[in-house]
């Protein structure tokens, strides 16, 4: 009896570990920004999201891939890498291509490496829909950029990023749209032109500057040969109307000073005639006034000399006679 019931409780045992591991094995947790494509018996069921799922065990799994990828690794070198996964990550990802060899429009062989953004909208369709996602989207993007640059010349290629960004960018979104991929960004890291392409860029470049210098150091010289002359022709201008307003105060001061002595010999003859009388000339007086006046001058240097005075001596006489006659009343 005691054999019996050791044997039922043992059993009952067993029956309740594989139990416990039957419902332990049907439940599975998600991440967040994780998800897990389930099939039951070897097809499709659903998708997991994030948080805890019952599965029916021995029924579900999770549908496993195998997925390569190229990785730099110490020293710049690339290699490719495989990794098995159940679980797929709903995250943006990059992948960093290594260097390829592309040909312009113009027959140049140059290097570009490259950087795509995407990230799985679908993963039914990326787990279904294509064998290996990665390395068909490295594929993919490989022949694209030896598309798109293989019909640009070298030149455009080296000032056009951003079109083929976005050139890049818009063809593999739509290539890719239905393995349940969105490509949201493509950048190119290095475009590399061959060294006599970049030597003769250089010296192109050199050339440039060395043009753009002299055109510059021309345009100022000529800049400054134009404000010279145009300061010199100022300058005369001004200086001629200053010349011309001296001139024109000059005479009008002249014109002042003339008025001037006018006006006050004009009142010397009228003193003079007042002080002679009316019937006396006082022209005779202020003739021999400055007659005697500028006699001294003229017989300055000239001694034991004959000095012919063209004035007549009756006049002279009759002159100083008058200024006498004047010079008396006055006293």
């Amino acid at each position: 009896m005691i054999n019996v019931i050791m044997g039922f409780y043992i059993l009952a045992g067993v029956i309740g570990f594989f139990f416990f591991m039957f419902l332990l094995s049907s439940i599975r947790m998600v991440q967040q920004s994780e998800t897990i494509v389930m099939e039951r018996l070897g097809r499709y069921n659903r998708v997991l999201g994030p948080g805890l799922h019952v599965t029916m065990p021995f029924m579900d799994s999770p549908h496993v891939v195998s997925w390569s990828y190229v990785h730099q690794g110490p020293g710049g070198k690339y290699y490719r890498v495989t990794r098995t996964l159940s679980r797929i990550d709903l995250r943006e990802s990059v992948y960093d291509f290594p260097k390829q060899n592309v040909i312009t429009k113009d027959n140049v062989t140059m290097e570009i490496n490259a950087l795509l953004y995407y990230q799985i909208t679908d993963p039914k369709a990326a787990v279904y829909e294509v064998n290996n996602l990665p390395e068909a989207i490295e594929k993919l993007t490989q022949t694209t950029l030896r598309n798109v640059i293989g019909s640009m010349d070298l030149d455009e290629t080296l000032v056009s990023r951003d079109q083929i960004n976005e050139k890049l960018r818009i063809i593999l979104d739509e290539a890719t749209d239905k393995w349940g991929v969105k490509v949201n960004r493509v950048e190119l890291q290095e475009v590399n032109p061959p060294f006599e392409i970049r030597e003769a860029m250089e010296k192109q470049m050199r050339a440039e500057r060395t043009k753009r210098a002299l055109i510059i150091e021309s345009e100022g010289k000529k800049r400054a040969s134009i404000l010279t002359a145009e300061g010199e022709q100022e300058s005369q201008v001004l200086r001629a109307q200053g010349k011309s307003q001296a001139e024109i105060v000059n005479a009008e001061g002249l014109a002042q000073a003339r008025l001037k002595m006018a006006e006050a010999e004009a009142e010397a003859i009228n003193k003079i005639k007042g002080a002679a009388g009316e019937g006396t000339d006082p022209m005779a007086y202020l003739t021999a006034l400055n007659y005697i006046r500028t006699l001294p001058e003229m017989t300055k240097g000239h001694d034991n000399k004959l000095i012919i005075v063209p004035y007549e001596s009756s006049s002279l006489v009759g002159s100083l006679a008058s200024i006498k006659k004047i010079f008396e009343e006055t006293k």
